[in-house]
């Protein structure tokens, strides 16, 4: 055992006896009602850190962009969770399956109102255009290629198509996170990478108005050839490659912000459950032929970072579950402890890596989600909920910096309904987070655990006083919570107490848009001082 794996397996011993410990602090002695019991102390609260104001943010995946293959949609019955996605295992590994996994989507239009609206509504965001498509896709500004995709590419890009990205991006007030194409049409592994493509992204940008404001070169580059890297590619080509754009970057445009490595596994991550040393760990090794870590891709490089990144997610999805079963998580695990805590575990495995290589940066989150593969068939329901809002309070609580979620609006876990642009539970959850949790956040000294997680920030209005974000995680007990002084409640539920319901409640009204895809109101409820029962499987903030 290695002397990481040592710590990490002492880190979860401990982590499992705080727990432990705090259930029984949690419990008033003799209480018939044997759920947790939480006093607030607003008075009391010391502040950790300010963060990132646009700290929740999202991807616009390039292959939305584009058109093109993407993760085929789950059946309502499979969402409902009355229907089993089943993939067939194949020998002949993960492309194989593809062709049951992916459909063609039309490029989506973000010029669409009702899009544009919805995300406005989110407030000021970092808006990613990337994804494993952005490293293979052929920018045809001038129009020469009519469509066809050049050898050594997978997509291409228009110049409407990309003025589009840049329209939406102004008209929500965003700014905008690229990574550029380093593919086998631009280069080979002996050749070194060279600015021609990315001048173009670069250079329209800038003229039209929206300058790219932070970019990494290429996305989950630790997966090498998997990621769409030229044949024979290795870490010591990607270091050249790196510090060649980076070097380019700032000699061109010294404003824009680089990031990096946005790696993917590696760096004896766990990625899904298991308790043995080796289940689940890595997990994308069953995916690419070759990985490497975070100090394969930075160590000797000359052109520093001024952000560093990496990528997250829970698990796989049904759809990867039968080829990384120990990847995979069930519904029946999506409010669990071990569940829940694994982004926080992902972001302390980080911090030091981020210490070594950007010390005093930012940490950025640039893509994250419930599970790789497109999400869980829950992932556009209430059932996600519990880990986003969880994701976001722990994430503060260890370091300032930017989640990306992926996507605003592809895939079952986007933020919104493929093509219709119809809001999912998970919208309303980050929509409340951005209205009302402010950039100080406190130490509430609440030990995290079932039932009562506790996460206190200032409030998103300026005005004195604090937001905390209670989350009852429990599907069986009701969490009691002692207010010291009146607040403004909203608590969040699946429909008819549904957990797995396309439809979240707020204070028991549905989420649902009105006339003219008018949001619905999303005022709180004035609660007086005293005790307070959160019913099971319920997400509250309280204003105060």
């Amino acid at each position: 055992m290695c002397v990481r794996q040592k710590k990490r397996k002492q880190g979860r011993a401990h982590f499992k006896k705080i727990k432990s410990m705090g259930k029984a602090c949690g419990k008033r002695k003799g209480d018939k009602n044997m759920g947790e019991f939480v006093k607030l102390d607003p008075d009391g609260l010391k502040a950790l850190r300010e963060i990132n104001p646009m700290m929740m943010s999202y991807n616009v995946e390039f292959a939305e962009v584009t058109g093109g293959t993407f993760w085929k949609a789950y059946t309502p019955e499979q969402v409902a969770g009355t229907e089993e996605f089943y993939v067939e295992p194949t020998t002949e590994g993960i492309a194989a399956m593809y062709k049951d996994l992916m459909q063609i989507y039309a490029p989506i239009d973000l010029y669409n109102e009702k899009l544009r609206n919805l995300a406005k509504e989110l407030g000021p965001v970092w808006v990613r255009v990337s994804g494993t498509w952005a490293t293979k896709t052929y920018y045809d500004f001038d129009g020469k290629m009519n469509g066809q995709v050049p050898e050594g590419y997978l997509n291409v890009l228009t110049k409407e198509q990309w003025i589009g990205v840049l329209d939406f991006v102004k008209e929500i007030g965003a700014k905008l996170i690229v990574s550029v194409a380093n593919c086998p049409g631009l280069h080979t592994a002996e050749e070194p990478w060279n600015p021609s493509e990315a001048e173009k992204l670069f250079s329209l940008s800038k003229e039209y108005g929206v300058p790219i404001d932070a970019a990494e070169f290429a996305n989950e580059p630790n997966m090498m050839e998997e990621t769409g890297f030229p044949k024979g590619y290795t870490p010591a080509h990607y270091r050249r490659d790196q510090d060649l754009f980076f070097k380019w970057l700032r000699e061109n445009y010294p404003e824009c912000l680089c990031v990096g490595p946005s790696t993917t596994g590696g760096d004896n991550i766990k990625f899904g459950k298991g308790d043995s040393e080796d289940a689940g760990v890595g997990g994308i090794e069953q995916l690419a032929a070759e990985t490497c870590n975070c100090s394969d891709l930075l160590d000797g490089t000359t052109e520093p970072l001024d952000v560093f990144s990496y990528h997250y997610y829970n698990g796989v999805s049904e759809r990867l579950a039968s080829v990384m079963p120990n990847a995979h998580w069930s519904a029946e695990e999506a409010n669990s402890e071990a569940y829940l805590e694994t982004a926080l575990n992902f972001a302390h495995t980080y911090v030091p890596l981020r210490d070594k290589y950007v010390p005093g940066g930012e940490m950025w989150v640039t893509e994250s989600g419930d599970a790789g593969g497109g999400g869980d068939t829950w992932a556009s329901t209430y059932l996600d909920v519990f880990r986003t809002l969880n994701e976001l309070g722990g994430f503060a609580t260890v370091t300032n910096g930017v989640i990306f979620h992926n996507t605003l609006a592809s895939s079952d876990y986007g933020f919104l309904a493929r093509e219709v642009f119809d809001p999912r539970p998970n919208y309303f959850a980050v929509l409340l987070w951005n209205r009302l949790m402010g950039t100080t956040v406190f130490d509430t000294k609440e030990e995290i655990r079932e039932g009562a997680h506790v996460f206190a920030h200032s409030r998103k209005d300026g005005k004195d006083g604090v937001v905390y974000l209670v989350i009852n995680n429990s599907f069986t007990e009701t969490t009691t919570v002692e207010l010291p002084k009146d607040a403004v409640r909203y608590t969040l539920a699946g429909e008819n107490g549904n957990m797995r319901a396309t439809v979240m409640t707020l204070n028991g009204r549905p989420l649902v848009l009105g006339e003219g895809n008018a949001l619905p109101s999303l005022e709180g409820a004035e609660q007086a001082a005293g005790e307070v029962e959160l019913a099971p499987g319920t997400c509250t903030f309280f204003v105060m």
